[in-house]
């Protein structure tokens, strides 16, 4: 194990998954020492900022983030700050309730719910299959489940490659999973392996196939196919933290989310 502590692991992950849609949308960037923004491109633009270490000056840090924020010209952003020190109300922003930061420590699950991984990558049980989205068209209908699942209000209605453009499947790291019933599209989720941690992104269910166990179907087949030899990390919703800690996740740490008074949930 690297000097890394599991908190700056989880943290690195979420910066290179966005530095790696920065590189297929041309998004810009800037990756400094103790955080990576990234200027996602839309209209209007709604930037992405993660803080990556510890700082030991609070003011510093927001005016850096500040200054960032006013020569991007900035109207929407979502600005996670793992260490719950920098206070940003005074450029106008505001934070929700502190969301933890969760990693699952490497090793395969010790029962199933739906049995083993066959080589195929994909998981079975009755109705319910979760598949690896290894083409265009299965990873639009990972796109479509996570845009109106999660939901991404901003990319409603949904349309093919607007959020997820089909360069990014090809990204290195970056795999999609894919879940269905009897066929029809019920949900789905990202991960993204860094060579240190892979990271667990947008894990969602239709609104039509909820209560049904699929979000728990698409989370065992990535931890059992998507290196299953290194930590897991993801930031939990409240809804979908018992989930987690049920598969192995425990906190490491809290998370806010920062936003201007206008940012969507992304």
């Amino acid at each position: 194990m690297n000097n890394l502590s599991r908190l700056e692991q989880a943290n690195d992950n979420a910066a290179a998954f966005w530095l790696a849609q920065a590189r297929v949308h041309g998004w810009q960037k800037v990756v400094r020492p103790g955080f990576t923004a990234v200027r996602c491109a839309r209209t209007p633009d709604a930037h992405r900022i993660v803080v990556t270490r510890p700082y030991d000056e609070p003011a510093r840090v927001e005016e850096e983030l500040a200054a960032l924020l006013e020569e991007w010209s900035t109207t929407r952003v979502t600005l996670e700050d793992p260490y719950l020190g920098l206070d940003m109300s005074r450029f106008g922003c505001v934070h929700g309730r502190a969301m933890p930061v969760m990693v699952r420590e490497p090793g395969s699950l010790e029962a199933p719910l739906l049995g083993a991984v066959p080589s195929s990558g994909s998981l079975a049980g009755g109705d319910l299959t979760v598949d690896e989205a290894l083409d265009d068209d299965a990873f639009a209908d990972v796109e479509h489940a996570v845009v109106e699942g999660f939901p991404i209000t901003d990319r409603q209605p949904w349309a093919r490659g607007g959020m997820l453009p089909e360069g990014l499947r090809r990204e290195p790291g970056l795999r999609a999973w894919r879940a269905r019933i009897a066929g029809d599209l019920a949900g789905a989720c990202l991960t993204y392996d860094d060579g240190r941690a892979t990271g667990v992104y947008w894990v969602a269910t239709l609104p039509a196939q909820r209560s049904r166990g699929v979000a728990r179907a698409v989370l065992e087949t990535a931890l059992a196919a998507a290196h299953p030899d290194r930590p897991v990390t993801l930031i939990a919703t409240a809804l979908g933290e018992p989930l987690y800690r049920k598969l192995g996740f425990t906190a490491h740490g809290q998370s806010h989310w920062w936003s201007l008074p206008d940012a969507s949930k992304q």
